[in-house]
């Protein structure tokens, strides 16, 4: 080696070009798992629902909550119990690596953080089971109260985050074509949110329930099929830095 040559640097060591050996291949089987789970979840929750509700002996299919199918004096409740872990778990996985496809927390926006809470609290609310699978009058126990709580909560973020995930793609051309319907989304999930806590134990409940929880839902799963598409795991900071190249060095 010559004098005052500078001695070869290993990339790996060093961390300039980790975000690239890391999205190659380990990456792109982390963002197509994660992807997966975003799809996964909601179609697991939305086919315990379903089946859950047509199990019921004896009541209408159109009667009975989300939250009802998971109580004690429902029919086979593990299948509810199971459908609510499983879209948590499910949704905490998704939301942690889209925020990586999406260029990191700072870039991301709150949107992929929002969809992991709403994860957690999911979980929360189908362990956190109700009393009966129809709503009574009379003494409820703490964990039914909880249980609401908990759900409200996830209404929120439910819809807030389609809402932040719209704005973060607004900017971003390969993002750009969801912006709209993650909006149209958030609005008619928080109207008939709106009908739904206006007109409690109405006969329309379980309805309005129900397409306030699957709209949300299915916008999540938009976006889990879009990362599949657009998404570069080799380059965790391109989907979206439209400027990127503006301020690279020539060279």
């Amino acid at each position: 080696m010559t004098h005052g040559a500078r001695p070869a640097v290993n990339p790996i060591l060093t961390g300039t070009r980790a975000a690239r050996v890391r999205g190659h291949p380990t990456g792109r089987r982390r963002l197509m798992a994660a992807a997966i789970a975003g799809i996964l979840g909601p179609v697991a929750f939305t086919a315990a629902w379903i089946t859950a509700a047509f199990r019921q002996g004896g009541l209408s299919f159109a009667m009975p909550q989300i939250s009802g199918l998971a109580a004690s004096d429902a029919r086979d409740p593990w299948l509810m119990i199971s459908g609510f872990v499983l879209l948590g778990g499910c949704a905490i996985g998704f939301g942690a690596e889209l925020g990586v496809a999406l260029g990191g927390s700072r870039r991301a926006g709150p949107g992929p953080v929002l969809i992991q809470l709403a994860g957690a609290l999911t979980i929360a609310a189908g362990l956190l089971r109700r009393d009966h699978m129809l709503l009574t009058t009379g003494p409820e126990s703490w964990h039914n109260h909880a249980h609401d709580i908990v759900s409200a909560l996830v209404y929120v973020l439910l819809v807030a985050a389609p809402l932040l995930l719209a704005r973060r793609f607004s900017s971003d051309q390969r993002w750009r074509g969801l912006a709209a319907p993650l909006v149209a989304s958030s609005a008619a999930s928080a109207a008939v949110l709106v009908a739904f806590y206006s007109a409690p134990h109405d006969s329309w409940d379980a309805t309005l329930q129900r397409i306030a929880v699957s709209l949300p839902l299915a916008a999540i799963v938009a976006v889990a099929v879009r990362l599949l598409v657009v998404a570069d795991p080799a380059d965790p900071a391109s989907p979206g830095d439209a400027n990127a190249g503006r301020h690279a060095h020539p060279g």
